[in-house]
């Protein structure tokens, strides 16, 4: 029996060995192959270091190529790199098996095709509705292969895409996650010169949970100040996701970071779209103006960023989560390739990373205050303030979720994806209009989710 609750914004994910069993990832293999009419279309398979990832990767290639899918194994490997491999061996799309930076006892699936992410509102309910009610209908089994050469093909691909000019040394911490196999001889191969920690892959992530956080960092801040290092980066467990610490050892924020590569990629192509979504600051969108470049504005999720990555033909985009992604690597957000970008800029400019941040504007700001409302009352909370926001007024942004802007600053009121949550995210030019707008949307949303 599979349960509903797996299916879920972004991908499918959940407990191993309740959830997330061999007999549910064989199901959902075979749903793929239907739901994309697979017979004779080829799919690559990766997973990440998790100790469940390889039971559950053969299960759902055995689903799979039941359904007519050819397979082409490309290992262990980093979501991105996943991603990468299908698009560049021009493959039908791929499975990565993974929980990203969920805890070690959690597992699941990312899933990419042609016609892009699965995910809720693109695919996925069909792909659920398949795979609870089966019925499949007969196929010629699939081939089955295997590619042992996808990182070192990634590795080339990515070293003629980064060019160092002067001597570098960088902390880099892939926290025992998928990272580690392309650590340190990504950085080595294009010129950087890392101090690797937690640098062997180990799915129990023995030395740090698999997400970055300001105390996942502690080490790589110690290491850049002890080593005099130029910064430092911790990646989340499946590589789509980085957070870096600059010279001081201070951590930077990921909007910083995204405004250093804004400003990288458009004094090579001022015209340029960058793709940022509704919750960074206004810092980003007003650099991309600074820069003559189009902003494109998007949903929070690489789902949404990749597609308009792909219509609107940007060449960078990004997400406050830490997410980046490159037109460089067909358009995907990539941890290891951001790290890289960021050494470029700082080789090229000759500053150092903590005089570029502090050079920078700064914005008061209260990033993703929750607030607890149940599932099924959470996206009315948000559709009722949206209307009494316009009926008072304001100009409303409804892309994703409610935003208000002045030109003070602004909010925004998001019903989570994956928890019974709203949240509020609030910016602003002065401390004395960040605490007014806070207190005028956390009012209004109490309110209604108490009513």
């Amino acid at each position: 029996m599979i349960s509903e609750s797996i299916f879920r914004a972004y991908d499918i994910r959940g407990i191993y060995g309740k959830e997330v069993t061999e007999a549910v990832a064989e199901r959902i293999g075979r749903a793929l192959a239907s739901y994309i009419d697979g017979e004779g279309k080829t799919m690559l398979v990766g997973r990440d270091v998790r100790l469940s990832s390889k039971p559950l990767g053969d299960a759902l290639v055995d689903g799979m190529l039941s359904g007519g899918l050819n397979i082409e194994d490309i290992g262990t490997v980093t979501t991105p790199l996943l991603y990468f491999a299908s698009e560049h061996y021009r493959k039908n799309g791929g499975v990565m098996v993974t929980a990203s930076h969920n805890p070690p006892d959690w597992n699941g699936f990312k899933i990419w095709t042609e016609e892009g992410f699965i995910c809720m509102g693109m695919g996925m309910e069909a792909l659920r509705d398949l795979a609870l009610k089966g019925g499949f209908k007969k196929a010629a089994p699939g081939l089955f292969e295997q590619n042992p050469n996808a990182i070192s093909d990634y590795e080339d691909y990515v070293a003629k895409k980064v060019r160092i000019r002067r001597k570098l040394k960088v902390v880099a911490d892939p926290g025992n996650g998928c990272c580690s196999l392309l650590i340190p001889s990504i950085f080595q191969k294009t010129g950087v010169d890392v101090i690797a920690i937690n640098a062997f892959p180990d799915g129990t992530f023995p030395a740090h949970p698999p997400e970055p956080t300001e105390e996942t960092l502690a080490d790589v801040r110690n290491l850049v100040l002890a080593k005099d290092a130029d910064f430092g980066a911790g990646f989340d467990g499946d590589g789509d996701r980085a957070l870096f610490v600059d010279d001081k050892g201070r951590t930077v924020s990921s909007n910083s970071i995204f405004v250093l590569l804004i400003e990288h990629y458009l004094k090579r192509q001022s015209s340029a779209a960058i793709v940022y979504e509704v919750s960074c600051s206004m810092n980003v969108e007003e650099t991309i103006k600074a820069y003559r470049g189009k902003p494109v504005l998007s949903k929070v999720g690489h789902t949404y960023i990749h597609d308009k990555m792909l219509r609107e033909k940007a060449v960078l985009g990004g997400e406050t989560s830490g997410h980046f992604y490159f037109t460089d690597v067909y358009g995907f957000d990539d941890a290891l390739y951001t790290s890289l970008k960021v050494a470029e800029v700082l080789s090229e400019r000759g500053e150092k990373l903590s005089e570029i941040v502090d050079s920078m504007p700064k914005y008061p700001q209260i990033p993703a205050k929750n607030y607890e409302c149940p599932d099924e009352k959470k996206f009315r909370v948000v559709e009722e303030l949206c209307k009494e926001f316009d009926d008072m007024g304001y100009e409303t942004v409804t892309l994703d979720g409610v935003k208000i802007a002045e030109d003070e600053g602004w909010f925004l009121v998001r019903p989570s994806n994956t928890q019974p949550l709203v949240r509020l995210t609030v910016e602003a030019r002065t401390e004395e209009d960040l605490q007014r707008l806070a207190s005028l949307a956390e009012k209004m949303i109490i309110e209604k989710i108490e009513r």
